[in-house]
C-alpha cells in the first residue's frame, strides 16, 4: 500500500471516529436531578429539575387511574429517590425504556386532569418540567405523606405548639352579650412547596420558619376574644401570589399579614423590618431589590404566563386601595414598635415597596421580615421556638393595638371596645344590639 493510500485511510478513520464522538455527544441524555411533588388547595404539582430541556409527552390512563410522563432521551440521577405520594397521587414510580427514554408514572387515587409546561432557567434554578393537576371537588385523596423527619424547624415547633395549645384555657369573655362577627386576620406564610425561599448558611429554609411563626401567630390570635386567624398556607405546598390574596378576600379578611425571613446580599444585615405597599414605588433601592426577589416566587413555582392578566389587574389601584394602604401604615407602625421589644429592628421606620402580595385593593396588608436568614445570628434565632413565639406575640400585639384603636363596625371587637369605654358602638347600647 502506498504512503498516500495509508495516509488517506488514516484520515478517513479519524473522520469516522470524530463522527461517532459527535453523535455520542449530541445523544447525551438529559439528567433528572430532582423530582418534587406537592399537593395543596390550588392543586397538585410535580416538578422535574433537568440538566437540559427535554421533549416529553404527558397523558392519562384508566383502570387503574394514572398519569404517564414519557421523557425522550432522559435518565434519572442515580442518587435521587422518587417522592412519596400525596394529595391525589398515591405513588410515584419510574422505569427506563428500551429506546433510551424514561417513563415516570403517577398512580392516582382518582381520575385527574393534567397539563404540563417547561420553565426556562432563572437566577436560582435550571430547566424544569412542571406537571399540574388542578383541584377536583370531592375527589378521593391518597393518604398524605408524613412530614420529612429532617425538617427540625417544623418538627420542633409543631411539638411545642401542640403542648402549648392543649394547655391554653379558653379566654374569659369580657362582654358576654357582645354580638357581631369575628375580626379576621389572614396570615400568609411566605413561599412553600417547590419554592423554599431564602436558605441560610446552616441550611434553614425560609418556607419552614415562616410557617412555624405563622402557626404560632394564628394560635395567639385565636386566643383573643373577637379575633380569628386564617392561615393562607398551613402545609408545605405552593400558592401563587395572586392566590394568597384571593384566599384572604374569600375568608373576609380584615387584615393580611405576610410572614417572611428573607436574605440580602450583605450578611451583616440583621433584625426585623415591616413593609407596606408603596403607591409610588419602593422607598429605596434595597426595598426594591427585596420586592423583586419576592415577586419572582411565581416563576420558581412554575406559574404559566396566563396568570399575568390577574397580576396586571391587581396593580390598578383606586381610592379604596389608598385607604387600605393608609390603614396598613398605621398597623405596620404598631407592629414595628412591638418588634423593637423582641430584638434588633432593621431601620427606624416602616418601609414601602411594591410587593405583589400586598396589592389587594381592599385589605390593609403588611409584610413582616421577622429576621434575615442570611445573617448567622438571625438564622439561629429563627430556628429557636422561643424567638418564634416572641415574634408572633409582637406581631399580634401590634395588630391588636391597631384594631382596638379602629375596630371595624359590626364586629365583636367593636362591641367589646365600646363596652370598655363605657358606651356602645355607634351610640347603640349592647341591649339594643
Amino acid at each position: 500500500m502506498s504512503t498516500r493510500r495509508i495516509l488517506r485511510s488514516a484520515f478517513l478513520c479519524v473522520l469516522a471516529a470524530c463522527g461517532v464522538m459527535s453523535a455520542a455527544g449530541a445523544a447525551a441524555p438529559a439528567r433528572i436531578d430532582d423530582v418534587r411533588l406537592w399537593s395543596g388547595p390550588e392543586g397538585t404539582r410535580l416538578v422535574l429539575d433537568l440538566s437540559a430541556p427535554v421533549r416529553h409527552e404527558v397523558f392519562t390512563l384508566e383502570n387503574p387511574d394514572r398519569i404517564v410522563i414519557d421523557l425522550r432521551n432522559a435518565r434519572l440521577a442515580m442518587h435521587k429517590a422518587l417522592p412519596d405520594g400525596q394529595g391525589p397521587v398515591s405513588s410515584v414510580r419510574s422505569g427506563p425504556q428500551d429506546d433510551g427514554d424514561l417513563r415516570i408514572v403517577l398512580d392516582l387515587a382518582s381520575r385527574q386532569t393534567v397539563k404540563s409546561f417547561m420553565v426556562p432557567p432563572d437566577g436560582d434554578g435550571g430547566h424544569r418540567l412542571v406537571v399540574e393537576m388542578p383541584p377536583v371537588p370531592g375527589a378521593t385523596l391518597a393518604t398524605p405523606a408524613a412530614a420529612p423527619s429532617g425538617n427540625q424547624v417544623l418538627a420542633a415547633t409543631s411539638a411545642v405548639l401542640a403542648r402549648e395549645t392543649a394547655a391554653v384555657v379558653s379566654p374569659v369573655k369580657s362582654v358576654a352579650s357582645a354580638k357581631g362577627r369575628d375580626l379576621v386576620v389572614a396570615i400568609d406564610a411566605g413561599h412553600g412547596g417547590q419554592d423554599p425561599g431564602a436558605i441560610g448558611r446552616g441550611g434553614t429554609r425560609e418556607k419552614d420558619v415562616t410557617l412555624a411563626i405563622a402557626r404560632r401567630l394564628a394560635a395567639v390570635i385565636n386566643a383573643e376574644e373577637g379575633m380569628r386567624a386564617v392561615l393562607i398556607r398551613d402545609g408545605d405546598y405552593f400558592i401563587t401570589l395572586g392566590g394568597r390574596t384571593r384566599k384572604a378576600r374569600q375568608q373576609g379578611a380584615d387584615m393580611f399579614v405576610s410572614i417572611h425571613a428573607d436574605s440580602v446580599q450583605s450578611r451583616d444585615v440583621s433584625g426585623s423590618s415591616v413593609y407596606v405597599l408603596s403607591l409610588r414605588g419602593a422607598s429605596d433601592e434595597a426595598s426594591r431589590w427585596l420586592a423583586e426577589r419576592e415577586n419572582a416566587a411565581d416563576l420558581k413555582g412554575g406559574v404559566s404566563l396566563d396568570d399575568k392578566n390577574d397580576v396586571l389587574a391587581s396593580v390598578l389601584l383606586d381610592v379604596t386601595q389608598k385607604e387600605a394602604v393608609s390603614n396598613s401604615v398605621e398597623a405596620a407602625d404598631a407592629v414595628l414598635a412591638s418588634l423593637r421589644r423582641v430584638g434588633t429592628v432593621h431601620g427606624s421606620r416602616v418601609r414601602h415597596a411594591g410587593f405583589m402580595v400586598l396589592k389587594s385593593p381592599d385589605i390593609p396588608s403588611m409584610l413582616v421580615e421577622t429576621a434575615f436568614i442570611s445573617n448567622a445570628t438571625d438564622e439561629r434565632r429563627l430556628r429557636d421556638v422561643d424567638f418564634q413565639q416572641r415574634v408572633a406575640e409582637a406581631i399580634h400585639a401590634g395588630v391588636r393595638g391597631f384594631f382596638y384603636d379602629k375596630p371595624p363596625p359590626g364586629t365583636k371587637l367593636a362591641a367589646i371596645v365600646a363596652a370598655r369605654r363605657g358606651g356602645s358602638e355607634q351610640g347603640q347600647t349592647l341591649a339594643e344590639r
